[in-house]
């Protein structure tokens, strides 16, 4: 059947504008990480990516190495563009990432200019497109010169393949770093996508400032910590949870007991504010304006009507803000 989105679908989703730039992304936005492998049925992978749409996402986040296998999430997502997208395209931002290893060999792994333009090729066939919207260096590679890697990026944008360029993971120095030398090359940065979470605030350390001075935008991923700042593991670890079945990213043991003391505790402040846990911490890390979108994974369409009513909710007052803050400090 074909695909026709909601109409209203833009009535309710915040759009904040990236940087200085004249982009404008959701405030939540959905990462095709984990579940657009080949452990997901097809069908539920369609109902997520509709249900996204239908609710004002209009950003989907992806990586060369997503799945698993490796590339089954670009290929998966590229016949879902075949099948529902492709009359949408322009309403959508859809971005990669290389970075880390891909295929085997000196070639498919870390920053050098032949690395990420092929890896690129080989995502734009994967996913159907002639573009992406954003392409990213996935992570900082300390033995590649900073102008080898930042000048692929413009090359890339230069050739038409991604639209604007972004970095992943790195530290506040290495992005400044990035960041001039992108500018210095005439095609700026676009954004950053680092970590961040109520349980880990590392950017906080000094990355935020680097942003907002240099005014690029932020998506931070795992901003529910891979489930950890939800009401899923307050009474155990359910079978059907990622802890369970899938602890590559959330092991059994992080689930302390000291982390469940300040999830019961946070939890208390959401209700109080009306709100369900995961709401409260998507809020959270987007009250800072430098964080563009909050980036979010879902393996039932559910959880994304969930998590965009986090931004419903009123913003924080000081006394809120400040308690959370004695939570997370003990």
């Amino acid at each position: 059947m074909t695909y026709i989105p909601a109409e209203n679908r833009y009535d309710t989703m915040t759009y904040r504008r990236c940087g200085k730039s004249g982009l404008m992304l959701p405030a939540i936005s959905l990462g095709l990480w984990h579940n657009f492998g080949n452990i997901t049925p097809f069908g539920v992978q369609q109902s997520l990516l509709r249900t996204a749409f239908d609710n004002g996402i209009t950003h989907f986040d992806l990586a060369n190495n997503y799945g698993p296998p490796y590339g089954e999430a670009e290929r998966n997502f590229g016949v879902h563009m075949l099948r529902d997208w492709k009359p949408h395209r322009d309403e959508l931002v859809i971005s990669t990432k290389a970075g880390y290893d891909m295929w085997k060999g000196p070639y498919g792994d870390h920053g050098s200019r032949k690395y990420l333009i092929a890896s690129l090729d080989q995502s734009l066939k994967r996913m159907n497109l002639d573009y992406v919207d954003i392409f990213y260096h996935h992570r900082p590679d300390p033995d590649t010169p900073i102008e080898e890697t930042m000048g692929a990026l413009d090359q890339i944008v230069r050739s038409g393949k991604a639209l604007y360029v972004g970095i992943s993971n790195y530290q506040p120095e290495q992005a400044a770093v990035a960041i001039k030398t992108l500018r210095k090359l005439g095609t700026p940065c676009l954004i950053h996508q680092p970590s961040y979470s109520m349980f880990n605030r590392w950017i906080e350390g000094g990355l935020t400032d680097v942003l907002r001075q240099e005014g690029v935008g932020c998506i931070c991923f795992a901003p529910l910590q891979n489930g950890l700042l939800t009401t899923k593991y307050l009474n155990g670890i359910p079978a059907d949870s990622r802890a369970a079945h899938d602890p590559r990213y959330l092991k059994p043991d992080a689930i302390t007991p000291e982390k469940l003391s300040k999830v019961r505790a946070l939890n208390e402040i959401a209700q109080q504010r009306g709100q369900a846990l995961s709401q409260m911490a998507l809020a959270w890390v987007l009250r800072d304006q430098v964080v563009t979108s909050a980036l979010i994974g879902a393996s039932r369409p559910e959880q994304i009507l969930e998590n965009v009513k986090a931004l419903d909710a009123a913003p924080f007052t000081q006394a809120e803000l400040d308690a959370i803050d004695a939570i997370l400090a003990q």
